[in-house]
């Protein structure tokens, strides 16, 4: 298994770093596992001038998997648009064709009550929402803003799907439900959305293929409402580019940390980008105080979603629970009678408990 290492800016270079020592502990048991870093982002500008290197994307390109910290700092905002750190990132994604985005909402029952909703609602939650990555009205065409007749301003974008794009994400989200309940909610605004009856038809289509899974559908509306309701009637929830960007944020916040959440995007090919949904943090970088369990919990996606090691991945699941459960708590999640922790500290135990 090849993995391409990109620690980034910030509080990256920290939490990959326990990271990999999770990395080093499947190697001990077993696991032929080859990394490989590379830098990206503000650290690709100042070592390359560029915040996505040639170097790194043959890297990226190379390898069977990446791993990525987090891009971006203050130092960077001054920088022309294409030379800040956020471009490595948007770059890296078109180059390597990551149109599926997953967005799990794990509660883990430590932390139910760190929710905005009630801890019964959300106490074991977890939803995996599948975000269509690359089409949509984020990427349509005509769009921009214009002048009508009577000289008012008018801003306009066009929401677009073509059948194949919604083929191979319905596919996608297929493939995932088969490894979990095999339940999949698919999401859209078919009564009011063209883009959305061609949606439901060719996911409709779809699940004949896969008929050991139920599949819903559900109205964008309600499927908002119904997350802060009763999130646990959802197991994966499959949605386009602009209905996953809002409802993925209004179902993190579920969880009451952002510190803990993973992300993956993948490829054609199952090839998939790892990174946790937190951000760079600047203002705590360099002071032992992140929380790398999302970085973590990063790692046991790969493992299960493009190496195809579900025991793998629930092991390091498991240590993470079981970490949670003896109360260590970094100062995202800390709360009185838990033993606060540094990011060290947590990889330590982490790697202690695998």
């Amino acid at each position: 298994m090849k993995i391409a290492v990109l620690p980034g800016d910030g509080i990256g270079p920290e939490i990959i770093e326990q990271a990999m020592r999770v990395v080093d502990a499947l190697r001990g048991a077993g696991l032929d596992i080859e990394t490989e870093q590379a830098s990206i982002g503000g650290a690709g500008y100042d070592q390359h001038g560029d915040p996505l290197p040639a170097s790194t994307l043959e890297l990226a390109k190379a390898a069977d998997a990446v791993m990525l910290g987090a891009v971006g700092g203050r130092q960077y905002d001054a920088l022309e648009r294409e030379k800040r750190p956020e471009q490595g990132l948007l770059r890296i994604r078109k180059e390597l064709g990551l149109f599926a985005n997953l967005r799990p909402a794990i509660v883990y029952k430590e932390l139910a009550h760190a929710s905005s909703l009630k801890p019964e609602l959300v106490n074991d939650l977890d939803v995996m929402i599948l975000r269509e990555l690359t089409g949509d009205i984020y990427f349509g065409q005509p769009r921009g803003q214009r002048k009508t007749d009577t000289g008012e301003r008018e801003g306009f974008d066009t929401m677009k799907y073509s059948e194949s794009e919604i083929f191979r994400i319905a596919h996608v989200a297929f493939g995932i439900a088969r490894k979990r309940s095999r339940k999949l909610c698919s999401v859209d605004k078919a009564n009011v959305l063209d883009t959305s009856i061609l949606w439901r038809e060719v996911v409709s289509d779809v699940a004949k293929e896969y008929s050991d899974v139920e599949l819903t559908h559900m109205y964008v509306d309600n499927a908002a409402m119904q997350l802060v309701r009763a999130p646990k009637q959802f197991d994966v929830i499959l949605t386009g580019n602009m209905f996953g960007d809002i409802l993925s944020d209004e179902a993190s916040m579920l969880t009451g940390s952002i510190g803990m959440l993973p992300s993956a995007s993948f490829d054609a090919g199952n090839k998939g980008l790892y990174e946790p949904i937190h951000g760079s943090a600047p203002d705590i970088a360099g002071q032992n105080l992140a929380n790398p369990l999302a970085t973590i919990l990063s790692m046991a996606m790969m493992m299960r979603y493009t190496f195809n090691l579900e025991e793998v991945a629930r092991q390091i699941e498991t240590a993470v629970s079981a970490v949670l459960g003896q109360g260590l708590r970094t100062p995202d999640i800390f709360e009185p009678g838990m033993r606060k922790v540094g990011t060290v500290e947590m990889g330590d135990a982490i790697v202690a408990a695998l």
